[in-house]
C-alpha cells in the first residue's frame, strides 16, 4: 500500500510540474502571439535609386544660376556672364528650364545638382519666393505655390519612387520678408537718402517668432511625409541650413559710398551702415534663430552665413567681367547684384542678391562635405583665390 502510495505520488508531481511548466509559458507564447498580431506592418522603403533632395525658397532652388559673375556690358553675352545668351538671343530657360515659366527658377547647377555624389539622384523641389506655408503638407494648412502642390506633398511622392537618403531645408527668409529688406535698404539710397536698418530691425524682431515657428512646422511637416512612406529616422537625414550674406561690410567694399558707382557700377547700392547690419547684425541674427530650430528639432543645422565671405558682390577681393578680362571662379563675385540702377536691366530683379552660378557650386560643395559628416552641425566657408573646390567646415 505505501509502495502504490509512492508510486502514484510520484506519478502525481511529474504532471503537476509538467502542468505548471505548461501554464507558465503560455502567457509568454500568447503575449508573443499577440505582440505579434499587433506590430504595425512597416512599409519596406523603396529599393530604387537613393535620391537627394532640396526643398524651401530661393537661396536653394537656383535663383540667379543664369549668371557667372557680374558685369555691366549689357550686349550679346554680358561679357561671358550670362549662360541664357544662345549667340542670338536670351532663352533663361536653358538654364532654369520649364520652371523659368512659372518663376521657381531651379537652375541646372542648383545646390542639390551641384552635389551630385551624394545620392544617385537629384531632386529639387524648392521655389523661389516660397514661404514656409508652401511647404507643409496640403491636408495641415499648406498652400499650393506657383501651380504646385505644397513641397511636402511632392516629397511624398518622391518618397515612394526613390530611396531618399537626404532632404535639404532652406525656408524662413520670405516669411521674414527678406525680399522687402532689401527693396526698402535700395530704394532708401537711391531715393531717400536714409538708413534703411532702423526700421527693418524692427521688422525682422516682429516677423522672427512666427517665421521660426513655421520653419519648425515645416519641419515637423517632413518628417510627417517620411513616417508615413515608411521611413524609419535612420533612414534619411534632414539638413536645416542658413542664408549667406550677399554684400560685404562696408570697409570691404571697393567702391566709395560717396557718389553712385555703387548702383549705376557694381550694383551693390546700399549705404556702409546698412551693408554693416546686413553683414554683422542681420544674416547672423537669422542664423542664430534657424540654428535653434534645428536643435529643437534634431536636424543637422548648415550655417552659410559667412560662406560668400571675400566673393560677396562689390567686394574688394573680386572683379567684374570685362569685354577684356573673362569671368572667374577665383576672381568673380559669387553673387548676383541688384539689377536696379544699372545703365540697363539684364535679367530679373528677383535673381538679385542670390548666390550665382560660382556659388551655387560652392553651396554644392558644402553639401557634399557635410553629408560625409553623419552628424553634428557646421558652418561652411570659402578659401581666399580658390574656386568652389577650396571650401571647408568649421564645427558650430
Amino acid at each position: 500500500m505505501p509502495e502504490k502510495c509512492s508510486s502514484i505520488t510520484r506519478r502525481t508531481t511529474r504532471f503537476t510540474r509538467r502542468l505548471l511548466a505548461a501554464v507558465l509559458t503560455l502567457p509568454l507564447s500568447a503575449a508573443g502571439l499577440v505582440a505579434f498580431a499587433a506590430a504595425p506592418a512597416r512599409a519596406a522603403t523603396p529599393s530604387g535609386a537613393t535620391a537627394s533632395v532640396s526643398m524651401g525658397d530661393s537661396y536653394i532652388s537656383g535663383e540667379a544660376g543664369r549668371w557667372k559673375g557680374n558685369s555691366v556690358v549689357t550686349s550679346g553675352s554680358r561679357a561671358g556672364t550670362d549662360r541664357a545668351w544662345t549667340g542670338s538671343a536670351y532663352d533663361p530657360a536653358r538654364v532654369y528650364g520649364a520652371t523659368y515659366a512659372s518663376g521657381c527658377d531651379r537652375s541646372d547647377v542648383a545646390e542639390v545638382r551641384s552635389a551630385p555624389t551624394v545620392a544617385q539622384t537629384q531632386l529639387n523641389l524648392a521655389c523661389s519666393g516660397a514661404v514656409a506655408a508652401n511647404v507643409y503638407r496640403a491636408a495641415s494648412g499648406g498652400q499650393s505655390f506657383k501651380g504646385e502642390a505644397p513641397q511636402a506633398d511632392q516629397l511624398a511622392a518622391v518618397a515612394s519612387q526613390y530611396n531618399v537618403k537626404l532632404i535639404t531645408l532652406s525656408i524662413g527668409g520670405n516669411d521674414l520678408g527678406f525680399a522687402d529688406v532689401i527693396t526698402t535698404c535700395v530704394s532708401d539710397y537711391l531715393v531717400w537718402y536714409s538708413y534703411c536698418n532702423d526700421d527693418q530691425q524692427a521688422a525682422i524682431d516682429s516677423r522672427m517668432p512666427a517665421a521660426m515657428a513655421g520653419v519648425g512646422k515645416a519641419l515637423d511637416e517632413i518628417r510627417a511625409v517620411m513616417s508615413g512612406a515608411g521611413y524609419t529616422a535612420g533612414d534619411y537625414r534632414i539638413v536645416l541650413q542658413s542664408y549667406p550674406s550677399p554684400i560685404p561690410r562696408s570697409a570691404e567694399m571697393r567702391y566709395p559710398e560717396s557718389g553712385w558707382s555703387r548702383s549705376d557700377t557694381g550694383g551693390c547700392p546700399f549705404w556702409n551702415g546698412d551693408a554693416d547690419w546686413a553683414r554683422d547684425s542681420l544674416v547672423p541674427q537669422i542664423s542664430r534663430a534657424l540654428a535653434g530650430v534645428a536643435a529643437s528639432k534634431g536636424v543637422q543645422f548648415l550655417d552659410l552665413g559667412d560662406m560668400l565671405q571675400g566673393r560677396e558682390v562689390c567686394s574688394k577681393a573680386t572683379r567684374q567681367a570685362t569685354s577684356t578680362t573673362a569671368p572667374s571662379a577665383t576672381t568673380s563675385e559669387w553673387a548676383r547684384f541688384v539689377d536696379a540702377g544699372l545703365s540697363a536691366s539684364q535679367g530679373t530683379v528677383q535673381e538679385s542678391m542670390h548666390p550665382n552660378y560660382y556659388g551655387q557650386q560652392a553651396l554644392g560643395q558644402c553639401l557634399t562635405l557635410l553629408y560625409a559628416r553623419p552628424s553634428g552641425n557646421f558652418a561652411c566657408r570659402n578659401t581666399a583665390g580658390q574656386d568652389a573646390g577650396g571650401m571647408y567646415l568649421t564645427a558650430k
